[in-house]
């Protein structure tokens, strides 16, 4: 069991990422945080902030009811800002945001004018600081970051295979992607650690095939392993059949039936991990209390799909899957960049 006590070595690993971010004495930052927020993080980022000697204050806000038909997790969106126009306001006229919510800001509807005003936003992923201090960003997955979102934005198609039988198309015309390595040093973007990610949100209408989960792929949502083959068949984006006879296939389907909303079975995003300190194994070696999984996104060589929101093809909803496949072959075209579940560079 871990226990929630400041070390030095974890102040210094939100030193180093701040410093990243280019945040110094002459900015001015705030600390989002909520009600439900993890304690030891709020502390470090105050005490990393106050050693850098940057000027912040905290602004926290009750972490609301959930009002969805189904349990919310690792959705992406923070809801805390729901009605709080005074705390939006003030987020949009500072230099750095260190984003400390359950969920995170990358789809929550305040973002774009928090951004507009020109603020960088830092999400740190409610992971214990063990875990974020294991997955640092560095110079070398930046670059690795963004070539692959280079390769994702002018391509015209992903395929994705396994010797499972997954067989996926994915029509990367029009494609937005996101490469995401730890940090953000530029007005009016956002980043979140741990990074080591690319993700690209297709064009509607732009996913077709199937996929094949096999034991020891992952769930995100509900933080485990699949115990048992669970396969999709997805038609212009949509998941129109999910199957298997274990308690893996029957669980995704009672929650995703439970937002009654067609688009919680839709694409979210496609993509693939490139952090090479983000262990596979991270599920096995914590209690869940402890962790968010956003690490088991960034496994270097997993294949990540994702169901729910895509703003990109016109679709919200509430209901969100996380599903690293390991294993996996990927080409972006004629490139092969995952074969197996191994990088290929």
């Amino acid at each position: 069991m871990l226990s929630d006590r400041i070390e030095a070595k974890w102040i210094d690993a939100f030193v180093t990422t701040f410093e990243a971010c280019k945040v110094d004495s002459s900015q001015t930052s705030i600390i989002l945080s909520e009600t439900q927020s993890r304690d030891l993080s709020v502390h470090l980022a105050e005490l990393a902030l106050g050693r850098m000697g940057v000027q912040f204050y905290h602004i926290k806000v009750p972490t609301p009811r959930n009002d969805a038909p189904a349990i919310l997790r690792s959705t992406g969106t923070c809801l805390s800002l729901t009605g709080q126009d005074k705390a939006v306001e003030a987020l949009a006229n500072v230099d750095f945001i260190v984003d400390l919510t359950l969920e995170g800001l990358m789809h929550a509807p305040q973002t774009g004018t928090i951004l507009k005003g020109g603020a960088r936003i830092l999400n740190i992923s409610n992971e214990h600081p063990e875990m974020l201090e294991r997955a640092m960003p560095d110079e070398d997955l930046k670059m690795r970051t963004l070539d692959a979102a280079q390769l994702c934005r002018k391509s015209g198609r992903m395929t994705v295979t396994s010797d499972a039988g997954t067989d996926l198309t994915v029509n990367m015309k029009g494609n937005n992607t996101v490469g995401v390595w730890g940090w953000t040093d530029k007005p009016g973007t956002l980043a979140h650690w741990p990074g080591g990610i690319v993700v690209s949100f297709p064009s509607a209408g732009s996913v077709n095939g199937r996929l094949v989960f096999q034991p020891g792929d992952m769930n995100l949502t509900f933080k485990k392993y699949f115990d048992d083959e669970v396969i999709f068949t997805l038609k212009d984006d949509y998941v129109i059949d999910i199957e298997g006879k274990g308690s893996d296939a029957k669980l995704m389907r009672n929650y995703l039936e439970a937002f009654g909303d067609k688009q919680a079975f839709a694409t979210s995003h496609v993509g693939w991990g490139l952090n090479k300190g983000a262990r596979y194994e991270a599920l096995t070696m914590y209690d869940k209390g402890h962790i968010n999984a956003t690490e088991l996104r960034a496994v270097a060589g997993n294949f990540l799909y994702s169901t729910g929101a895509n703003e990109f093809a016109g679709r919200l909803t509430q209901g969100h899957f996380d599903l690293p496949m390991m294993s996996c072959t990927i080409a972006v075209d004629d490139i092969v960049v995952v074969e197996n579940g191994k990088l290929s560079s």
